[in-house]
């Protein structure tokens, strides 16, 4: 069951009595459990009916015992067990598999297990799969992150520009509740009646419209020497903001998807861009440098990739700085 149908049927109060929300992406699971807290009971409802328990301090007996009881003056009650990855849930089949298997109707029973997959091979998971209700929140891949800030935006009444998309996408990552929450900043800045750019995206996010990731890969598309060394430049005085991990997971993506282009039997705009998973109004840029990089030269790339990854993690980089390291390795990519 998808996310969107959880919702949908938690508005409804077409309620499950147990709840396993689990997987490796918080932003989902925490999603859940706010629509939980703000629909299941009323504020009035809640002072008696409503049991916030976390897994550190608590255990089976108590989660149990609070299950058990009817709720008062109300249709239900909801006991939500946040960080409940922190559970013996090695424990749970001698002391919670009783009650999974007759769940009270009146009860809706919350598990907010962050950070990890549940395993789907204990009994106690098929026990909540087959009486209540799984989700799992799995992390997103770098080539849906842009429609999903696409589809985030909208949702909310906007309109953004693809390069700005893209920008987020590079300088944030693929944690959603970071992505979540500062889209939310830049939506509140920018009128409702027209499209967020990149100047907003610069402004509101701290994000330089000249010196990022996403300009980076554009440079060495073009193989525009000067502009890579400006940029690289920036990023030796700006360690913090550019954190090495995050160029070289970016420029190992970006010529990736260069080698993937060159081996594609369909080069249409559309097609193309949706096996290289980018909007079409950047396949120019994509066409561009491909036609700079041969088939060999990105083999080769990929393999500095590689070595200077490691290198960063100090296999066989004794005394060199991050930013030595980046100079070392674009001057090889450009030449």
């Amino acid at each position: 069951m998808n996310v969107a149908t959880v919702l949908s049927d938690i508005s409804k109060r077409k309620l499950k009595p147990i709840y396993l929300l689990h997987g490796e992406e918080s932003y989902y699971i925490d999603l859940v459990s706010h629509y939980l807290e703000g629909k299941v009971l009323s504020d009035a409802e809640k002072g008696f009916n409503q049991t916030v328990l976390y897994g550190k301090d608590t255990d089976w007996i108590t989660i149990v015992n609070a299950a058990k009881r009817y709720p008062m003056m109300s249709d239900y009650q909801l006991i939500l067990v946040k960080e409940a990855q922190h559970l013996k849930w090695d424990k749970a089949a001698e002391l919670f598999e009783s009650y999974a298997n007759n769940p009270l109707s009146t009860t809706v029973l919350a598990f907010a297990y962050k950070y990890g997959k549940f395993d789907k091979r204990k009994k106690i998971y098929k026990t909540i799969e087959k009486n209540g209700l799984v989700l799992e929140s799995a992390k997103i891949y770098d080539n849906k992150l842009a429609p999903w800030i696409d589809e985030y935006v909208k949702e909310r009444g906007m309109t953004i520009h693809p390069q700005a998309t893209a920008m987020i996408g590079e300088y944030l990552g693929t944690e959603l509740s970071k992505v979540a929450n500062e889209l939310d900043k830049l939506m509140l800045n920018v009128p409702k009646d027209r499209e967020i750019n990149v100047n907003d995206v610069q402004h509101n996010i701290g994000i330089s419209k000249d010196f990022n990731v996403f300009e980076l890969n554009t440079a060495l598309g073009k193989r525009d020497v000067f502009k890579v060394n400006q940029i690289i430049d920036y990023f030796a005085a700006n360690p913090k903001s550019n954190p090495l991990p995050v160029l070289m997971g970016s420029l190992y993506a970006y010529f990736s998807k260069l080698l993937k282009y060159h081996f594609l039997p369909d080069k249409s705009q559309q097609a193309a861009a949706r096996e290289l998973g980018v909007h079409p109004f950047f396949l120019k840029d994509y066409e561009m440098a491909v036609r700079n990089y041969s088939r060999g030269k990105l083999f080769h790339i990929i393999g500095y990739l590689k070595e200077y990854d490691l290198k960063s993690k100090g296999v066989d980089a004794i005394n060199l700085e991050p930013e030595d390291l980046m100079k070392e390795l674009m001057f090889k990519i450009l030449h």
